[in-house]
């Protein structure tokens, strides 16, 4: 049977689309179990039922014909349970039915399994046979496993839009993908397609080798000048560090290795198209291969640019329309930051990509724009998308596609209410974060791009919690110097002085890493990262110190936070570099003060290590977001675990609630810097518990200011006290979610299902 097994699912892998796949996947079932039927029944789940698809022994005509309302009949049944079922005489069972179009009349024994994908129901298989057969154990672990190997291929098919589900085909269908900037948009799909095909380019000889090198050079140059311009179009809109991921396009474009390279393929008889798209083949698929976010990102810069090129070596335009829609959702498999570029920014409303995460360069630009921006939502199908009518969920990563009305009154309502309440809420920013019996809540800002907003932030922030210093270290091709790192910190000091600003040392690998220092493991997050690399690389760390050292004079304004703390050791040993940093810069005729210094709890290791560490530090910042996927066990990444990822999770409040109380016991300053501090509750809860401090991504802060001006600090405690008696993250949030309705501040959080 194993042999068996093999070669049906060696078929069914190479079956030319999804309809062979599945007729293969029947014919060969039932071959191998030397059965009557075998049948694939699809879960429609905007019809809450099981459509046959695809039958060999069942008439041909029922395909697509017969539908099975979840819990109906017996594959209703195994659909609605999730488990097989396996009965010698189908007939006798108080579930069965039969649809007289399908003929099944005739068969006794029925046995049924789920095709469940990520906890998700997709299908029904089913076998059945004339005569009474009662399945024997192998016979049942075939069709799981059967199951299991069409679970991956119909997602894929799905993902890449091989196969509707029926409802799709017109009216309402919805979108799942990665949240990567906030907010709700309605417009028009406007469905962006490459401007040329790396993988439709013939093979040709040259007759003039330095006509085709010439003509790459001028396609190179036409490049440049486009990506010139859509940096233009956006330098109002976005900061110049922002503005800086241009710089990474146009300095791809002109590393001497890619133009180099492409330009020995044509002198070894290759013209400039294939030669340019084997070129940029390679590259692709070395980054895309690599165990590395960051690099994966730069493969499809890399991708975007070779398209342009290429498309200027076809002499086409790039395939940008004409005329967009005055409320334009800019759909396609990959968008770049330059396409953002030649959208109108008044037409712009929202992006949806098939590729791409929340950490990619058009992710980091569309946040500092405020575009609704979901990516990484692999089933879309393209090719239906265009002109269709859609509603964007950036805060919860959905796309509706041709809403129906009541779904678009809800969200046309929550978008008005949403801008309502931004321009409400603009009028209250410089007022103090303190509560209406008198508790001052100070507000911090996370930053690490975006210097340019310091000027509107600063009468709204008790100053810069978190800066996370390794972005400038992201957005180059190799480790900044001392020089240029003196600068760029200076430049944050010197914006916020006098407020604090707390600088994080690099904090590199998980899902972080640098293009020129690559980090393969095969775990990283228990892996080599933060303060481990820094500390086995003392050089790199060494100048990260001496530049904000040198940054912070006369300014007094620098806290240095050493991140994932595991030992104390790690701490005493951060501490001899950082004093020999000043010593060195002393020996060179600077004074400089030491700064205060802290240590990031997001290891639990530490929150049991809080009276060791408070001998060594100044001051504590927890990083909720990786204490959470570490106490929990989740790599939130992981679509497969991602559900189980809750910052609300009691044991989570349970430990917060014990660092606080450490923290006060020990008389030391204790922040939060993560998700769960721009959460308008969640920031209620830890203001309660006794945080002194709570730092944030800047669109976060009017929300979470207008919960703590609106709930008195007595009223947190007491909801802190409710919270903590409750069992399950479900219960938390139903708890949180019914207060905050009580106290008229529901507004204030994004829409929850």
């Amino acid at each position: 049977m194993l042999e068996v097994l093999r070669r049906v699912i060696q078929e069914v892998n190479g079956a030319r689309n999804l309809d062979a796949a599945l007729s293969t996947m029947v014919r060969r079932i039932r071959k191998a179990m030397q059965t009557d039927v075998c049948s694939f029944y699809l879960y429609d789940k905007e019809l809450e039922s099981l459509v046959l698809m695809e039958t060999i022994g069942l008439r041909t005509q029922a395909v697509g014909r017969v539908v099975l309302p979840l819990g109906e009949g017996l594959v209703g049944l195994v659909g609605k349970r999730s488990e097989p079922l396996n009965l010698e005489d189908a007939q006798t069972h108080p579930q069965f039915r039969y649809f007289e179009a399908t003929g099944e009349e005739r068969y006794s024994s029925f046995l049924g399994v789920p095709i469940i994908h990520q906890r998700h129901m997709l299908g029904v298989l089913v076998v059945q046979q004339a005569e009474k057969r009662r399945y024997d154990d192998e016979d049942e672990a075939f069709l799981v496993t059967m199951a299991a190997q069409l679970a991956g291929v119909l997602a894929h098919a799905l993902a890449t839009g091989n196969l509707m589900r029926p409802a799709l085909a017109g009216g309402q269908a919805m979108f799942k993908g990665v949240p990567a900037s906030p907010g709700m948009a309605m417009g028009e799909a406007v469905v962006i397609t490459p401007p040329a095909d790396l993988n439709s380019v013939p093979d040709l000889v040259p007759s003039d080798q330095d006509y085709e090198v010439a003509r790459l050079k001028e396609a190179i140059g036409k490049t440049r000048n486009e990506i010139r311009a859509a940096a233009e179009r956006l330098a109002s809109r976005i900061s110049a560090q922002e503005l800086a991921l241009f710089d990474v396009y146009q300095q791809m474009l002109g590393e001497a290795a890619l133009a180099d390279e492409v330009e020995k393929r044509i002198r070894e008889g290759q013209w400039a198209p294939g030669a340019l798209a084997d070129v940029v083949r390679r590259h692709v698929q070395y980054l895309e291969r690599v165990d590395d976010n960051y690099l994966r990102e730069r493969a499809a810069d890399i991708r975007d640019l070779g398209r342009r090129v290429l498309a200027h070596l076809q002499e086409d335009t790039p395939s940008t329309p004409e005329t967009y829609p005055d409320n334009a959702i800019l759909v396609g498999d990959e968008i770049s930051v330059a396409m953002l570029g030649e959208v109108p920014r008044d037409k712009l409303k929202g992006l949806v990509s098939v590729r791409g995460s929340s950490t990619s360069h058009v992710a980091i630009v569309a946040r500092a724009m405020g575009i609704p921006t979901v990516l990484g939502m692999v089933d879309l199908p393209l090719p239906r998308l265009g002109g269709a009518p859609v509603v964007l969920d950036g805060h919860r990563g959905r796309l509706f596609v041709r809403p129906a009305p009541e779904l678009k009154a809800r969200y046309e309502s929550l978008i008005a209410e949403e801008e309502a309440l931004s321009e409400l809420l603009e009028h209250e920013q410089d007022l103090p974060s303190a509560t209406p019996d008198g508790h001052t809540m100070p507000l911090m800002v996370n930053t690490g791009l975006a210097v340019d907003a310091t000027a509107l932030l600063k009468s709204r922030i008790g100053g810069v919690g978190l800066y996370r210093t390794e972005v400038p270290f992201m957005i180059t091709e190799r480790f900044p110097g001392e020089k240029e790192q003196t600068k760029l910190y200076r430049d944050q000091l010197e914006g916020f002085a006098p407020l604090p600003v707390v600088m994080r040392t690099l904090d590199i690998g998980g899902d972080k890493d640098l293009p020129y220092f690559p980090i393969e493991e095969a775990n990283p997050f228990l892996g080599w990262r933060g303060m481990r690399v820094t500390l086995d690389h003392p050089e790199v760390l060494m100048v990260q110190l001496r530049a904000m050292l040198k940054a912070s004079i006369d300014l007094d304004n620098l806290y240095v936070l050493f991140p994932m703390i595991t030992n104390v050791e790690e701490v005493d040993e951060a501490l001899r570099l950082l004093d020999r940093a000043i010593l060195e810069l002393g020996e060179e005729g600077i004074t400089v003060i030491r700064p205060k210094v802290g240590v990031m709890i997001e290891v639990p290791a530490t929150i049991y290590q809080m009276d060791a560490l408070a001998k060594r530090v100044d001051f504590f910042s927890v990083g909720s977001n990786d204490l959470t996927q570490y106490l929990l066990a989740v790599d939130r990444n992981n679509p497969r675990v991602s559900s189980l990822y809750d910052a609300l999770h009691p044991a989570l409040l349970g430990a917060l609630l014990e660092l606080a109380n450490d923290a006060t016991r020990l008389n030391k300053p204790i922040s939060l810097c993560g998700e769960l501090a721009g959460d308008p509750a969640g920031a209620l809860l830890l203001m309660a518990m006794g945080f002194t401090s709570l730092s944030m991504n800047a669109p976060s802060l009017p929300k979470v200011r207008a919960a703590i001006r609106r709930v008195p600090f007595s009223d947190a405690q007491q909801l802190l006290q409710e919270v903590m008696e409750l069992d399950t993250p479900a219960q938390v949030h139903a708890h949180l979610d019914q207060r905050l309705d009580e106290w008229q501040l529901s507004h204030l959080m994004p829409p929850r299902d």
